[in-house]
């Protein structure tokens, strides 16, 4: 054996034939699920009529609020008009960083106002 081996196996850093315990996973296995498929069964079309939810956030820290009416697959329209300049920049990037990792859409509807919906949601214009 040689001395990077030795030392190695003195470390405790051996080959993986050394271990004989599993690691436990296999109550974790039953329950696990791609991504995409959790997040498909998140955004199924529900038997509810659809749910508009107007938010009009006066500091920064009213994102959780349209970030929770959001991912229960609910329209957010949000009025920043009441916000100062820098923190409806940050609200509208918070908006459109959710809508963007939930597959939805942020358009904006009027100054200072904008639409998020979810992916099952479709936008015409007339």
């Amino acid at each position: 054996m040689g001395a990077v081996r030795k030392v190695a196996s003195y470390l405790g850093l051996g080959g993986a034939e050394q271990y004989d315990e599993d690691y436990g996973d296999e109550e974790y296995a039953e329950d696990w699920m791609p991504a995409a498929e959790r997040a498909a069964k998140r955004w199924q079309p529900s038997m509810e009529p659809a749910k508009i939810v107007m938010v009009r956030p006066r500091k920064y820290d009213d994102a959780l609020t349209i970030g929770r009416h959001f991912r229960e697959g609910h329209t957010v329209v949000m009025d920043v008009a009441g916000m100062s300049t820098s923190e409806a920049t940050r609200m509208v990037d918070f908006a459109a960083g959710l809508a963007y990792g939930c597959e939805g859409r942020i358009e904006r509807i009027a100054d200072k106002v904008f639409l998020i919906t979810p992916a099952t949601v479709e936008v015409s214009q007339a």
